[in-house]
């Protein structure tokens, strides 16, 4: 009995001290996510915020009416749109996957090729994007905010110290203002602030794995992912194991230098077991196949079933919970 007892201790003496190497391991590569990602330039006020939420639920300000920043980021595929390409107005086919905007203020740039400074630039560009909002102007679109009484009188509020404050830049600077409150931690970031219990021991030997083989690399800080550029395809040419129906070189069409062939942004993992499909065209549906294809094309390795499962229950525990602000969509003004 004492023997079987002292066994006991022992295993779990072993386990707490493997849960702490663990655990300082993870903490070398990555952080708990912060609740908001506040920006130097741009202020986030209530009034701001709540704006911004309305805003980006906003269709008229497309050229067909139907289009609006939740169109291609619905929160009910966790701020993605699970297509292969998002589709804009009047059904316009855009030349990437829609990645989610969850957690998005965080990175260093927006969009694929991070050809973006942040979620401000993005939400003003996509005005006149040919394939998102095909606004035929910013003056037009100034048009159709100030044509709506109440919003007169939120843009007021949220920027009262401008003398016209229905402006696409205001329009961009409050959309960014809700999109750097949508913070979704998970069970990781409890696990990070010291729960050992917080992850299942599976999902533990799947970190072990995803730290060993390389993964936190790349995907490493908070967000795991969204901190730099990289070439797709560091060992072989993505597109052989992707199945690409197009060969996309990435950041040398926005810069037409040759490094930057075939780069992109590193995508951030944070719930991206709910963001299918993956990669920058949405070739690929299966997430433990996108596993096993960044394993080899990034880092010259072949994955086992084992590892490869390893990792993918591991990537379970980025989902977080959305908040009540993020699933509730708001009550837009009336047209006058």
């Amino acid at each position: 009995m004492k023997k079987t007892i002292l066994s006991i201790s022992i295993a779990i003496s072993c386990a707490y001290a493997s849960d702490g190497l663990l655990l300082q391991e993870a903490k070398q590569n990555f952080a708990p996510l912060p609740k908001t990602f506040p920006s130097a330039q741009y202020t986030m006020t209530p009034e701001k915020i709540r704006l911004g939420k309305m805003l980006f639920h906003e269709k008229r300000v497309s050229i067909d009416g139907t289009t609006s920043c939740v169109k291609c980021h619905p929160f009910s595929y966790y701020g993605a749109d699970n297509l292969e390409k998002a589709r804009g107005n009047f059904g316009k086919l855009n030349p990437r996957n829609a990645p989610t905007v969850l957690n998005a203020a965080g990175q260093i740039t927006q969009h694929w090729r991070g050809d973006r400074k942040d979620v401000e630039d993005q939400a003003k560009k996509a005005l006149l994007g040919k394939a998102s909002f095909g606004a035929p102007s910013y003056e037009w679109v100034e048009k159709r905010l100030g044509s709506i009484p109440q919003y007169q009188v939120l843009f007021q509020k949220a920027f009262p110290n401008d003398k016209n404050p229905i402006s696409v830049d205001n329009y961009a600077e409050a959309i960014g203002a809700w999109e750097r409150t949508l913070s979704t931690p998970s069970r990781f970031d409890e696990f990070l602030e010291g729960r050992s219990n917080a992850l299942t021991q599976e999902e533990k030997a799947g970190l072990k794995t995803f730290i060993k083989t390389g993964c936190a690399s790349c995907h490493s800080g908070a967000l795991l992912g969204g901190t730099m550029n990289q070439k797709f395809g560091m060992v072989a040419p993505y597109w052989e194991y992707t199945k690409s129906k197009k060969i996309d070189e990435g950041r040398y069409n926005v810069t037409k230098k040759e490094e930057d062939k075939y780069v992109f942004k590193v995508p951030q993992l944070r719930n991206v077991a709910m963001t299918s499909p993956y990669f920058h065209d949405g070739s690929v549906t299966s997430l433990k196949e996108a596993v096993k294809i960044m394993a080899k094309v990034q880092l010259g390795v072949d994955l086992s079933q084992e590892e490869t499962q390893s990792i993918y229950l591991f990537l379970q525990s980025l989902t977080g919970k959305l908040s009540q602000d993020i699933v509730t969509v708001p009550i837009l003004p009336e047209t006058n």
